[in-house]
């Protein structure tokens, strides 16, 4: 350590089985001390380094054992500074009633080594219902430290308002016994790490003025370094991205409907024939590559956030929904127009500007094929012009949804915490997908014209960026809206600067 280094000390303490070392695990992003459903696992407190900077500067946080009897606590604690108190704790309790003592281990621990004290409670309780809590305010005064009040087992993420609301209930209970503090909700196994730089900025109220420079030091490497992660996971899915838009697969050619009406026809599920199989044969090779793709993205994500486990198996609806289908047919675009619009098929919209002839849901208004709705139409888009065979690839519509998975994918590995141990991916939030919808929604246009490049020649060299770019974009509006005054400047600035 360097001779102008600072060290600041936080120290978590709670009642017994409050989940201390799992918030601990989840905050240093590595496995220390033991996790299992039982009083007293932790025995003795021990310190662990969270931050250091290139000054020396050191950021440790202190796991210490659970209380157990709270109100025995409180009167040994009376007894502490005179050598009767002494004989007790170092004679008798040490050796006869081990669990108790080390209950006074974690005071002692928080009362000689910390700058401020994380007060762990559990959130499913009610704070007037858990008597245990008036007894631990008593040892927070004992000990005589700023104190930061952490709502752990909160259950899956919550819009900001509920837990507001449940944070104000705490905090108006502790002030009735006579601590007053910040309240955060910062669960150990539902965290996101935009929520830590709340609880870090917390800290660092509370800490002496000698102090505060340090502390500067240690949260500025601290959000340099989770952004530089953001934008390495920014990067991961961009890529991820760009590999499905730029995908195609190849049919055979051989069962391909000579006639371009008999395409068209077979494009809207008139008729079943080989061409419909060697179809369904390259959109199951590209969904297959893309499973694969996407599971891999999703290992980079654990690892990246240093979690276990690995992705699960995606589940892809392989329907024509997700597919573009591209033909080549006649040489110009004024033949298609001839022999197409002006033709048997009048009624189907075209979309020159794209390149080619689409066919969406509802576009067919009308016309003179049978009885035919918008409902029998491939509602892939369906590309004619432009492939030098037939190809199958993803829709706009299809990469759109994807883009969008892939951020609630990001936000689920945000917020694993290491305590729910190996990660598993599970359904999100709805409020989580509706935010992201609302944020996509602004940046369609953008994606629009991503998934367009997509489609010309050598594009992967250039969309991986732009996507990451987008992606980023949107990703901060998402963060800024779930934890409003939470994100990083840096991250905010990249904002703007992609838009």
């Amino acid at each position: 350590m360097k001779k102008d280094s600072t060290t600041v000390e936080i120290t978590l303490i709670s009642h017994t089985n409050a989940g201390k070392t799992t918030l601990a695990r989840t905050l240093l992003g590595r496995d220390i001390g033991e996790v299992r459903d039982a009083p007293h696992v932790t025995e003795t407190a021990e310190a662990h380094t969270l931050l250091t900077t290139d000054d020396g500067d050191q950021l440790r946080l202190w796991d210490t054992p659970g209380f157990g009897d709270s109100a025995r606590l409180v009167q040994r604690l009376r007894l502490a500074d005179n050598p009767i108190g002494w004989l007790l704790r170092e004679i008798w309790d040490r050796y006869r009633d081990r669990a108790f003592w080390c209950s006074q281990q974690a005071v002692r621990a928080a009362r000689d080594h910390s700058d401020v004290i994380l007060y762990l409670v559990n959130a499913a309780e009610d704070p007037r219902d858990a008597g245990y809590v008036a007894f631990e305010a008593q040892i927070l005064r004992w000990v005589g430290k700023p104190v930061v009040v952490l709502l752990n087992q909160v259950g899956p993420p919550r819009p900001a308002a509920e837990e507001h609301a449940e944070a104000q209930r705490w905090r108006a209970h502790l002030e009735s016994l006579g601590i007053a503090s910040e309240v955060l909700a910062l669960d150990a196994f539902a965290r996101c790490w935009v929520q830590e730089r709340v609880l870090l900025d917390a800290v660092g109220r509370g800490l002496s003025e000698a102090k505060r420079a340090a502390y500067a030091r240690l949260v500025g490497t601290w959000a340099s370094r989770n952004v530089e992660r953001f934008n390495a996971a920014m990067r991961i899915m961009g890529e991820q991205l760009s590999q499905a838009a730029c995908d195609f697969e190849p049919v055979a050619t051989s069962a391909v409907a000579a006639s371009t009406i008999q395409k068209l026809m077979d494009s809207v599920r008139i008729k079943r024939g080989a061409s419909d199989q060697t179809r369904e044969s390259a959109m199951k090779i590209l969904a297959e590559r893309l499973d694969t793709h996407i599971r891999g993205a999703t290992d980079r994500l654990i690892e990246l956030h240093g979690l276990d486990g690995r992705a699960a198996e995606t589940v892809l609806a392989r329907m024509r929904d997700n597919f573009a289908i591209a033909e080549r047919v006649d040489e110009t675009r004024s033949a298609l127009f001839g022999s197409v619009i002006m033709g048997a098929l009048t009624g189907l919209k075209a979309d020159v500007a794209a390149g080619g002839l689409t066919f969406g849901a509802g576009m067919l208004v009308g016309g003179v094929i049978g009885g035919l709705t918008g409902a029998g139409v491939a509602r892939g888009m369906n590309r004619i012009a432009g492939a030098d065979q037939p190809e199958v690839r993803w829709s706009a519509e299809f990469l759109n949804a994807l883009a969008r998975s892939s951020v609630l994918r990001y936000l689920a590995v945000a917020h694993f915490g290491r305590g729910r141990g190996r990660y598993v991916e599970g359904e999100a939030p709805a409020f989580w997908r509706s935010e992201v919808e609302h944020q996509f929604a602004g940046n369609a246009e953008k994606f629009r014209a991503l998934w367009d490049i997509a489609l010309q020649p050598a594009a992967s060299v250039t969309l991986a960026p732009e996507l990451a770019s987008a992606l980023t974009q949107t990703t901060v509006a998402v963060l800024n809206q779930l934890y409003p005054a939470s994100v990083p400047g840096d991250l905010l600035a990249q904002r703007v600067g992609a838009s």
